[in-house]
C-alpha cells in the first residue's frame, strides 16, 4: 500500500463485503474511521494532516495490511528508517503511529478482521522495538529531572507568562507541563482531558477523570481517578478562571488556539522548543515522559507508598513502577540520615517522658 492510497481516508467509506475481495481496501476503510476517531477527539486539522502522513510513510515501509504485520516487520522498518540516517525521535514517530492505528484496530475491529481474514490480532510492538528501544529517553538510560530542574524550569514558564506575546497559551502550557509532572499524566492522556474532568471536590485534594488511560494489550482504554497533589488544584483553578475563556469555547482542557486538542507530539514539540527559550544546555532538556518519571522517582523518594504510585501512573503491576523509579545517587544516604533522625527523635521522647 503507498501514500497515495491513504489519501483515500478522506473518502466515503466502503461497505465491509466490498472490503472481503481486497484486504487493501478493508485497510483504507479501517484508516477512515481511525482519522475519523480523531476528529472526534478534537485534533485539530493539522495535527491530523501530520499524523495521517507519518502512518502513511510506516504503512509504506511494512508493505503489507496492519493484521499481518509481525515483531520481525517492525524490527526492519525501523532498521530502515537508522540506515536512511532518520533521528531516533522519527524513529520512535513511526513506531508509535503504527502502534496507535494497530491498537485502533485491536479495540474495534479485531472479531471483524478474524472473520474476514483468520488473523488474530496480536501487537507486533514489543520491548525489543517498542518507542522506548528507538528512543533517546528511555527509563533505563537517562534519569529523571531533578526536583530542583523541574522547579527551575516551572519557574521560566511561571516568568514567561508576563512577557509572552499571547498570554492564554503561554499560561495555558504552564498548567499542561504541572499537570503532566504533579499527576504523572502521559501526554496522550493530557490531550485527551476535558474540562469536565477537573473534579476539585473530589477527595481532598480533587482529582482529575483520566477516561482514556492507557490499557494493556487488547483492553481498550483504562481509565482511573488522579489526585491533584502538590498545589496542582490551586493551578487548575487558575487556569480554568483566568486562562481557559480566553481560549475557544470547547470542552478540551487544553486546548490549543483553534479550540482542539494537543496532540501527543505536539506537546512533546512543544516542551522542546520552551526548553530552547529557556536557553539550558541540550544536556538538561528532559521529554514529556521523563517529567511522568520524575513524579514517580520523587514521589518514591519522599516516602509514598509503590503501589500508591502504581495506582497513580495507572501502571498494572509493581514492576512497570519500579521501571520508572530512578532514586537520586545518594538516596540510600538520604534514607538513612532519616532513618536516624526518626529514631534518636523517638528515644529523646521516651527520655523525656522518663
Amino acid at each position: 500500500m503507498d501514500g497515495a492510497g491513504l489519501r483515500l481516508v478522506k473518502g466515503e467509506p466502503m461497505s465491509v463485503s466490498a472490503a472481503v475481495r481486497d484486504p487493501e481496501v478493508y485497510q483504507e476503510e479501517c484508516l477512515r474511521a481511525y482519522v475519523a476517531s480523531w476528529t472526534a477527539r478534537g485534533f485539530s486539522a493539522t495535527t491530523i494532516e501530520n499524523e495521517q502522513g507519518v502512518l502513511a510513510r510506516a504503512l509504506d515501509l511494512l508493505a503489507r495490511p496492519a493484521w499481518q504485520v509481525g515483531a520481525e516487520d517492525v524490527d526492519a522498518m525501523v532498521a530502515a528508517l537508522a540506515e536512511d540516517g532518520l533521528a531516533a525521535s522519527t524513529r520512535r514517530g513511526y513506531v508509535q503511529a503504527f502502534k496507535g492505528f494497530h491498537r485502533f484496530l485491536q479495540v474495534r475491529r479485531a472479531a471483524e478482521i478474524e472473520a474476514l481474514f483468520g488473523a488474530r490480532l496480536s501487537c507486533p510492538v514489543d520491548e525489543f522495538n517498542a518507542a522506548r528501544h528507538v528512543g533517546d529517553d528511555s527509563p533505563a538510560v537517562l534519569p529523571p529531572p531533578t526536583p530542583a530542574r523541574v522547579e527551575e524550569f516551572f519557574e521560566f514558564l511561571k516568568g514567561r507568562i508576563a512577557t509572552a506575546r499571547k498570554y492564554a497559551p503561554a499560561a495555558r502550557d504552564y498548567a499542561l507541563f504541572r499537570t503532566l509532572y504533579h499527576a504523572g499524566l502521559r501526554a496522550e492522556e493530557s490531550s485527551a482531558l476535558e474540562i469536565a474532568d477537573v473534579h476539585f471536590g473530589r477527595g481532598p485534594f480533587g482529582k482529575l477523570h483520566v477516561r482514556f488511560g492507557k490499557g494493556a494489550r487488547t483492553s481498550g482504554p483504562r481509565p482511573r481517578w488522579v489526585p491533584m497533589l502538590d498545589g496542582l488544584d490551586l493551578v487548575l483553578r487558575w487556569y480554568l478562571s483566568d486562562v481557559r475563556g480566553r481560549l475557544p469555547d470547547t470542552a478540551v482542557l487544553f486546548a490549543d488556539e483553534s479550540g482542539g486538542s494537543l496532540h501527543r507530539g505536539t506537546i512533546r514539540n512543544r516542551l522542546r522548543y520552551l526548553m530552547t527559550l529557556e536557553g539550558k544546555p541540550a544536556t538538561e532538556w528532559f521529554s514529556p515522559h521523563a517529567l511522568r518519571r520524575a513524579c514517580a522517582t520523587h514521589n518514591y523518594e519522599r516516602g509514598v507508598d509503590l503501589v500508591a504510585i502504581q495506582q497513580m501512573l495507572g501502571h498494572w503491576t509493581v514492576g512497570s513502577t519500579m521501571r520508572y523509579v530512578r532514586p537520586s545517587a545518594t538516596f540510600i544516604e538520604d534514607a538513612y540520615r532519616r532513618a536516624v533522625s526518626d529514631t534518636v527523635s523517638v528515644l529523646a521522647q521516651e527520655g523525656d517522658r522518663s
